[in-house]
């Protein structure tokens, strides 16, 4: 039992990003505790595996996951190699919000993998990212696969048989930066309006 509490309060899956904007912001630079919600759950310390299924909902910080599926293995350096699924007809669904620049990034796909020794993350088939800004869509990438690397910031979409987007592309819709920076500059406003009432 406390290599699964290991697993699951030291970042096991999925930290797209948050430690790096706390750090970006000034904030806290620890790591937010893990709390993974499923009907069941197999765990083999020899494997150092963890499988949870059903109903999945793991949520770190200002990070959610839902999938029917989310299997992590740990390596022997402590590495986390996770893998989210869906079952047919449903969508892996990741929704991270950063409350400093009032944007929400939302991604789905029919599965979800991460690596921690790479702070890589990539969404699997039919996978479209969208970044909201008060709660309006601005920026919005198609693919078959989406992958983020938080280490990097450098997104990467491939085309192929399962693509989001019409004839197997990458389709990428990006906002003008001036109106996204208008819109938090907006929301800013707003929310300094609605403190001080």
């Amino acid at each position: 039992m406390a290599r699964l509490a290991a697993l699951l309060l030291t970042g096991m899956l999925l930290g797209l990003g948050t430690v790096a904007h706390a750090q970006q912001s000034g904030e806290s630079t620890e790591d937010p505790s893990t709390m993974i919600l499923s009907d069941t759950l197999h765990y083999d310390d020899v494997k150092r595996q963890s499988i949870f299924t059903g109903n999945v909902v793991l949520t770190r910080g200002l990070m959610k996951l839902t999938a029917d599926e989310l299997e992590v293995h740990e390596d022997e350096a402590g590495n986390q190699i996770g893998k989210a699924t869906a079952k047919k007809g449903r969508v892996v669904t990741i929704r991270q919000e950063r409350p400093e620049t009032f944007e929400v990034i939302e991604g789905t796909g029919l599965r979800a993998e991460y690596d921690s020794s790479k702070n890589q993350f990539d969404l699997i088939g039919q996978a479209i990212v969208t970044r909201y800004i008060c709660g309006k869509p601005f920026d919005t990438i198609r693919g078959d696969r989406v992958r983020y690397n938080d280490k990097t910031g450098v997104y990467q979409a491939q085309g192929g048989a399962n693509s989001s987007a019409p004839g197997g592309r990458v389709r990428s819709i990006v906002g003008p930066r001036a109106k996204a920076d208008a819109a938090v500059a907006e929301c800013r406003a707003k929310a300094g309006k609605s403190t001080k009432k």
